[in-house]
């Protein structure tokens, strides 16, 4: 399996913005790519005045673009000043454990508690989605994150307990900027979207123990590959920039 950090499709260069877009979208793509692949340094200040005077736009859009990435986590407040964020492995692979606790959960609620089961419509409606993508295809982006969240999430909501969703939502919030890493290239995307519709097709079926088994494989693969990239990630951080900036 490739757990390369960089996309196999062909990116801009550094700094290089492509035309006819919105500025805030421009930056906050070409931004939040460097940031997964490495390219900026833990120790750098990411700066308004810095950001729009190196793409050449109004710090507007450039704020814009930076309180976005600080919602994806991508982006870290210290002492008022932002700088990239590092995960710590051990709190990944915790936040990926309490995960798979509540997803699990929701699986075992609709076979074991009387009356509860799943909704749906509700699913039906996400898996048919999960089946265009499927048939459409989907290419390899970082973003592909908050679909996928959306599957988890719905699925789970589908089981019937709203707090148990909630706490998803939550634990996804914490994890969403490391697994961006999960979707950088082709090979992920796409066992992602078929093990999306095997699931949900297992569990429409009524083969609960089945759908069980392949999401525990589903989000395991997803650990792996996260904290490989991950790590390497972190390799990269220790590596001499040339931009660094002691504190």
């Amino acid at each position: 399996m490739d757990t390369s950090l960089l996309p196999r499709t062909p990116r801009a260069p550094r700094g290089a913005l492509a035309p006819r877009r919105p500025a805030q979208e421009r930056v906050y793509e070409a931004l939040r790519d460097e940031l997964l692949s490495g390219a900026v340094s833990p120790f750098d200040r990411v700066t308004e005045e810095r950001v729009a005077d190196r793409f050449g736009v109004s710090r507007t859009p450039v704020r814009a673009a930076l309180g976005r990435l600080l919602s994806d986590g991508l982006l870290v407040r210290r002492d008022g000043v932002l700088y990239r964020y590092l995960p710590s492995l051990h709190e990944l692979t915790e936040q990926y454990e309490l995960r798979l606790t509540l997803e699990r959960r929701g699986i075992e609620r609709a076979a074991q508690v009387p009356g509860a089961g799943h909704d749906r419509a509700a699913l039906e409606a996400e898996v048919d989605l999960w089946r265009r993508r499927r048939r459409d295809g989907v290419a390899p982006d970082a973003g592909f994150v908050t679909a996928d969240e959306q599957f988890h999430v719905t699925l789970l909501r589908a089981a019937g307990n709203a707090e148990l969703a909630a706490a998803l939502i939550a634990v996804n919030r914490r994890i969403r900027a490391v697994r961006m890493h999960d979707y950088l290239t082709q090979d992920r995307v796409d066992a992602t979207v078929a093990e999306h519709v095997a699931i949900g097709e297992l569990v429409l079926g009524g083969h609960l123990p089945e759908a069980l088994e392949a999401l525990e494989t589903h989000v395991g693969r997803s650990h792996a590959v996260v904290e490989a990239r991950a790590a390497r990630a972190l390799h990269l951080s220790s590596l001499p920039h040339p931009t660094e900036v002691p504190r």
